[in-house]
């Protein structure tokens, strides 16, 4: 960590400025509900955690890879066996769903520039 990176206090978890973990291994299911709540999502469906469950597995089983959301929308389309568009991602999160669903599934922040 930089020094010059700001860390505050998220439910006793430290996180970035911007509300990143600065530690992955202080996630846990019951962390992501509150930093979900405080985002304002109140409740997490399944699809939420379908897209939670994704980031995390893409991060720390494909060598940090953080698909983007024109992604994101090709897999869960083959894995809800339905067509969707970036809507339905944004729906659930609305704050970007490969970064703010990101953010709650414990990764740090995305680096990529560009896309969708």
């Amino acid at each position: 960590m930089s020094e010059n990176m700001k860390v505050t206090t998220f439910t006793g978890v430290e996180t970035t400025e911007m509300g990143y973990l600065v530690n992955a291994e202080d996630w846990s299911e019951n962390l992501a509900e509150r930093m979900a709540a405080f985002e304002g999502i109140p409740n997490l469906s399944d699809k939420h955690w379908d897209v939670i469950n994704h980031l995390r597995d893409e991060f720390f089983n494909n060598g940090g890879n953080q698909p983007n959301t024109r992604k994101l929308v090709k897999h869960f389309e083959k894995l809800w066996g339905e067509k969707i568009d970036a809507k339905v991602l944004y729906d659930l999160f609305p704050g970007d769903p490969s970064k703010q669903g990101g953010r709650i599934s414990g990764l740090p922040e995305s680096r990529r520039k560009g896309g969708y």
